[in-house]
């Protein structure tokens, strides 16, 4: 059973149910002496003292933390080939089911990444992605990260589904867009295996932003 406290109100029993006031109970009183109507627009009148924040976009474009959240890129190795090894645990990772993923084998006419395999058919459907990040974490190469891009409105269904030539970051000064033989080693270790001095920066999209024929650390 409910028990009441000294000003009449009702406290929950002991497996969680409230009994509601009966007849004769008397009401708690209230701690304002101000009138109900007079606590109600006093909300409304403090706030119009306060400062409005007015964001001017798109004339300003808004900017987001560094860890926002945003479109997806696939990165490269510093000589151009895809860091995708075409895995699909994106996609098992994906809560969402928007991401979908084709492997294909690469050969020594035709390479596209370092290892025996790499993501043939890329998709992202972001008319279903929740930019959860999980598929950030499955990732183990370190292929696929989110950029600071939000702008991904759109008035056609089909265009909200990217593939892999838009998602595929730029190639940068020094890189070689694939297929072609690996460039920093014949072993897929010189690609994945990294020691302290050969760790570089990043650029916005979370590419390596350098060409030299070295292993790169992966963040």
């Amino acid at each position: 059973m409910s028990e009441r406290d000294g000003r009449g109100a009702v406290s929950p029993r002991a497996n969680g149910a409230v009994e509601r006031p009966r007849r004769g109970d008397v009401p708690a009183k209230r701690a304002s002496r101000l009138p109900a109507p007079g606590q109600g627009f006093g909300v409304t009148f403090a706030q119009i003292f306060r400062k409005v924040t007015t964001e001017e976009y798109p004339e300003v474009p808004k900017v987001t933390k560094p860890r926002y959240h945003g479109r997806h890129v696939l990165n490269r190795h510093p000589d151009g080939l895809e860091k995708c090894v075409g895995c699909e645990l994106c996609a098992w990772a994906c809560p969402a089911d928007a991401i979908y993923v084709e492997g294909g084998d690469n050969t020594a006419e035709e390479r596209y990444s370092p290892g025996e395999r790499y993501g043939r058919i890329y998709q992202i459907n972001y008319l279903r992605c929740i930019f959860c990040g999980l598929c950030i974490e499955a990732c183990p190469t370190r292929s696929l990260t989110m950029s600071n891009d939000f702008e991904l409105a759109d008035d056609n269904r089909q265009d909200l589904i990217y593939t892999k030539e838009q998602l595929m970051a730029p190639l940068l000064p020094g890189m070689e867009a694939p297929p072609h033989p690996m460039r920093l080693g014949d072993d897929e270790r010189d690609y994945y295996v990294r020691t302290p001095d050969t760790a570089q920066p990043t650029d916005a999209l979370g590419v390596a932003g350098r060409a030299a024929a070295r292993p790169v650390e992966q963040a």
